[in-house]
């Protein structure tokens, strides 16, 4: 959760402007006191009737003594928000607190508390808080909820004051204003075996001898907890300390996941859209790796996505995964469709690297752009692709289902190039199509007629 930092809403003078200010905060009911005075002083001069007059001045005076006395009146109130959580998935709701205390010595009329919120979150909320005693403060929250992604700001807080008739209205802001991310849905995804994912051992690890024989020894010097049967005292008498034999070193496996964001690659738009949905399924699967230890990397068309990420991506399995994963959801929340048309770009990036497993989420694919995928496939690590075509996307529930020829064409290149490629059809499971690419690779389910 994050806590907006407070912020003071205060009385000001400032000559003839604050005080049109306040005139121009009359509401109706002070509006139609001031033009029946003066309506009735008129009356009353043009008649002759001195107590029509007495009338007409009271009705004409309230009104602006109100709006003299709200002008002049020095609330010192000071809010605060907070939000719980400050990152929220799509369709998830989140709850904003706001908190308004009064500093002064004096205690407040009437308020209105009002939060500014964009349309998507819901409705603007507002209430009404009566009287708040010197030093007495009120608590109050709302939820807000949206099923499109992105960073929507909140605030800044507005308090509206007025008078016991109700004659004036004046509206002070806060200053203070907070951001709620709205990240994509993840799914939970079976730890299956996919190639290039573990060769080695444990979870997704492979090892490599630092040595390669007794007269190939990298020693290194003698620490606290090293076992003693680690020492090499060949190179212990030659350096006159206790030096160690390096073991073996684990190499991280590695995992980059391929965002295709060209704008011609889909077709519609919405949170039940192809284009989120690859969204969607390229965060579910780096969190996914980042679980299993993996490091992970997201690359889009036109090359890296995130600001900072190493060579070697993000690792996981490591107390900063957690922040990698923070990281990566930020830079997801707020991606969208590129300009590009090819994916040249994101082939040049992993030409140079033959390790890891390669996830791609692919839109429509032209012949050319086919071709150009299915050159991205590793000789040293697995491939693995999900190819969402518009046509499918775009199809009415009571259409003959299955690929088109062109999708199964695209699929079925990929498939000779050495990719794990598969179909996504209009609302999919990310989980029932990880698992069929399991079975794919290991022969158990058929290339074709998969009802995509």
């Amino acid at each position: 959760m994050t806590a907006g930092g407070p912020g003071r809403a205060e009385g000001r003078r400032d000559g003839r402007g604050g005080l049109w200010t306040a005139l121009a905060g009359l509401t109706t009911r002070g509006r139609s006191f001031l033009a029946a005075g003066v309506a009735a002083a008129v009356c009353a001069y043009v008649l002759g009737q001195s107590d029509l007059l007495r009338v007409g001045l009271l009705l004409a005076v309230l009104p602006l003594v109100c709006a003299a006395v709200l002008y002049r009146t020095r609330y010192r109130v000071a809010g605060s928000r907070r939000l719980t959580p400050a990152r929220v998935p799509a369709a998830g709701e989140a709850r904003v607190h706001l908190c308004v205390e009064n500093v002064s010595r004096l205690p407040t009329g009437l308020l209105m508390l009002q939060d500014r919120v964009p349309y998507v979150l819901g409705p603007r909320p507002r209430f009404v808080l009566d009287r708040v005693e010197a030093g007495g403060r009120r608590e109050v929250s709302y939820r807000v909820r949206s099923d499109l992604r992105g960073r929507y700001p909140l605030g800044p807080l507005q308090l509206r004051l007025t008078d016991p008739f109700g004659l004036c209205e004046l509206t002070r802001s806060f200053s203070v204003q907070d951001t709620l991310t709205v990240i994509p849905r993840v799914e939970p995804l079976p730890p299956v075996r996919l190639a290039g994912e573990a060769t080695g051992y444990g979870e997704g690890r492979q090892r490599s001898l630092a040595l390669a024989g007794e007269d190939d020894v990298i020693p290194r010097g003698y620490r606290y907890g090293d076992d003693l049967r680690r020492v090499h005292w060949r190179s212990t008498a030659r350096y006159g300390e206790l030096m160690v034999r390096r073991e073996e070193q684990p190499q991280r496996a590695r995992c980059t996941v391929l965002l295709d964001t060209r704008g011609t690659a889909y077709a519609g738009a919405g949170p039940d859209s192809a284009f989120e949905w690859a969204v969607s399924g390229a965060a579910s699967v780096l969190v996914h790796m980042l679980e299993r230890g993996f490091s992970v990397r997201l690359l889009t068309d036109t090359g890296s996505a995130v600001p900072g990420e190493g060579a070697d991506g993000f690792a996981g399995a490591s107390q900063e995964s957690a922040d990698a994963a923070g990281l990566l959801m930020d830079t997801l929340a707020v991606i969208d469709h590129s300009d590009g048309t090819g994916l040249s770009r994101a082939y040049d990036l992993l030409r140079g690297g033959n390790e890891g497993l390669l996830v791609a989420f692919f839109g429509d694919l032209d012949e050319e752009q086919a071709a150009i995928a299915a050159k991205m496939s590793r000789r040293g690590g697995g491939a693995l692709a999900f190819v969402l075509d518009s046509g499918v996307w775009l199809r009415e529930p009571t259409d003959a289902p299955g690929p088109s020829e062109t999708a199964e064409e695209r699929l079925r290149l990929l498939r000779e190039a050495g990719w794990t490629a598969v179909g996504v059809a209009r609302g999919a499971a990310l989980e029932e199509r990880w698992r069929h690419a399991e079975q794919l690779r290991s022969g158990l389910a058929p290339a074709g007629g998969e009802g995509v």
